[in-house]
């Protein structure tokens, strides 16, 4: 069935394919929704594409305005790191001390770790979780509250400039000048694929431009408590941009309180039209495809100084959690921390108790 046409131009489409796993088939797509209103934001329901009926875009003149739909990703999910080894003993560490608990042997790999329940804030997990470090496109975790904050037009289009290429670091995107893309899309895509010149773009067409929207997200951190913080551009690939796990865990159970962020940051992926190309865009952290996680908000990142590094809130064991992985070396590592943390938390409700609090 075709779908309205919207009034940046952008026709939307929704397909799910058959034969994959609810977990995994169930997609977002930007095209019927519900108005709702949160965190003072007025913002739209994304509808989810449940259904097999397949649509198709009206032919006509190709637009250079990108169009959206949901698909399901192809990849399979990574094992996500070594076999757990139970043991009698669990080990965190606090302060450069280790404190030894119950059921079996956490062994984090990340520079810096950082588990929290997030209703009570009780720390569970924690491995130089005050140092100062770049933090790379978990930047774009404040990018996103920070436009979110402003109450924006959703649904204006925006234009990807020059001033928006990646000339420090030379980072890819298929967004080419001269896209236009709805303020919708651009901020499902900085924070589903990490996409810096949306990200940029986003920061760019703030009032005031980007250096209001900069100094937005440093008064946003101190508004937060995040006193070990501070931004300098909107996408993470400055090396300026730094924080602590603590003070990421206080922006992470921010963020969640914006269902929009939750919404875009835990979509699998989408199909989009750009320039008259269809392109696929994969969520960044593989994890939130997998049947066996339950994750509400998800954000990776990645430069050299930085290194990998992840933020999640997720229920584990039912227990809502935050979860903050920095600096971590390998291309898997991130992913197999997370996956130990869930093991281990499990493994501990299993035998009828959750960790200790360190």
């Amino acid at each position: 069935m075709a779908q309205k046409a919207r009034p940046a131009g952008t026709a939307v489409r929704s397909a799910v394919p058959r034969g994959k796993p609810a977990a995994v088939a169930e997609q977002r797509s930007i095209g019927t929704r519900a108005e709702r209103k949160t965190s003072g934001v007025r913002t739209e329901q994304l509808a989810r594409a449940g259904d097999k009926a397949k649509s198709r875009n009206e032919k006509g003149k190709p637009s250079t305005v990108a169009s959206i739909r949901g698909f399901a990703p192809q990849r399979a999910v990574a094992s996500g790191g070594q076999a757990y080894q139970k043991k009698n003993l669990t080990r965190a560490v606090a302060g450069g001390a280790d404190v030894w608990q119950e059921t079996g042997q956490l062994a984090v790999h990340s520079g810096s770790a950082l588990v929290i329940g997030q209703d009570a804030g009780e720390l569970l997990y924690e491995k130089n979780a005050n140092a100062v470090v770049p933090i790379a496109s978990i930047t774009k975790v404040m990018t996103a509250m920070v436009v979110l904050d402003s109450m924006p037009n959703l649904q204006a289009p925006i234009s990807i400039g020059d001033e928006d290429v990646d000339y420090l670091r030379g980072s890819r995107s298929r967004l080419g000048v001269g896209t236009v893309i709805t303020r919708e899309t651009a901020l499902l895509l900085a924070l589903m694929s990490s996409e810096n010149r949306a990200s940029h773009a986003l920061a760019r067409h703030y009032p005031g431009g980007l250096q209001a929207f900069v100094a937005a997200m440093n008064r946003k951190a101190a508004s937060l408590g995040m006193a070990h913080t501070r931004f300098d551009d909107p996408t993470g690939l400055s090396s300026n941009n730094v924080s602590t796990a603590h003070d990421l865990a206080r922006m992470v159970a921010a963020a969640h309180r914006y269902p929009l962020i939750r919404e875009f940051s835990t979509t699998p992926g989408v199909r989009a039209e750009v320039k008259g190309r269809e392109l696929d865009f994969h969520n960044t952290n593989q994890l939130v495809s997998s049947p066996t996680w339950e994750i509400g908000l998800s954000k990776t990142g990645y430069i050299q100084e930085a290194g990998k590094c992840l933020v999640m809130q997720a229920r584990v064991a039912d227990k809502p959690v935050v979860i903050v992985l920095l600096d971590s070396a390998g291309k898997q590592t991130r992913i197999g921390d997370a996956n130990r943390i869930k093991r281990w938390m499990e493994s501990a409700s299993a035998a009828g108790r959750l960790p200790t609090p360190v």
